[in-house]
């Protein structure tokens, strides 16, 4: 590598082996500030909001993820379940790419598996195996923001899955393997 001491190179490649090993550490350390974490959160559909710092000091914060569990749950049921880190590292990873502190709008976080099977009769563009079932997938848009420029800031992380839903307004990511669509 050019202009890459041994120490950076063995750095890299930790980083990298780390990712396949461990996910959720491997992409806490791809981040720039790794002693702290905070994002700010509106539910569309119940009007709350959130600012939370999730981690700090090199560990996730269980208060705080379970206050973001709380606003990303199934808004027609109730149902709580965690929300996969690596999600909300990858929606920090938007945000300072963007440059903007304003709060995610919640289109959709986690959806039950009863939610997720009625949305799927109601639309052709809902998974059977959707990744918000896991609490790994959240659908967002973000103010003062196009989402066709958070469309683009998500696909130049080449990070998990991003659905781009123009005519809806929202962009759809998840943590699963790097794909794209538009619905």
């Amino acid at each position: 590598m050019v202009g890459c001491s041994r120490r950076a190179f063995l750095k890299i490649g930790t980083v990298f082996l780390s990712t396949g090993l461990v996910p959720a550490t491997g992409w806490s350390a791809l981040l720039p500030d790794s002693s702290s974490r905070s994002l700010a959160f509106f539910n569309t559909h119940t009007g709350e909001k959130l600012a939370a710092r999730y981690f700090k000091n090199g560990t996730y914060c269980p208060d705080a993820m379970k206050r973001i569990n709380r606003i990303l749950r199934d808004h027609r049921t109730g149902d709580i379940e965690a929300i996969d880190t690596r999600l909300m590292d990858l929606l920090y990873s938007v945000r300072q790419r963007l440059g903007s502190d304003a709060p995610f709008h919640i289109i959709s976080g986690y959806r039950s598996p009863q939610t997720n099977a009625r949305l799927r009769k109601q639309s052709s563009g809902v998974a059977k195996f959707s990744y918000h079932i896991l609490g790994r997938a959240i659908d967002i848009r973000l103010p003062g923001c196009d989402t066709g420029k958070l469309r683009h800031a998500c696909l130049e992380l080449r990070i998990g899955g991003v659905g781009y839903y123009p005519r809806s307004d929202f962009v759809h990511v998840d943590t699963g393997d790097f794909r794209n669509w538009r619905g």
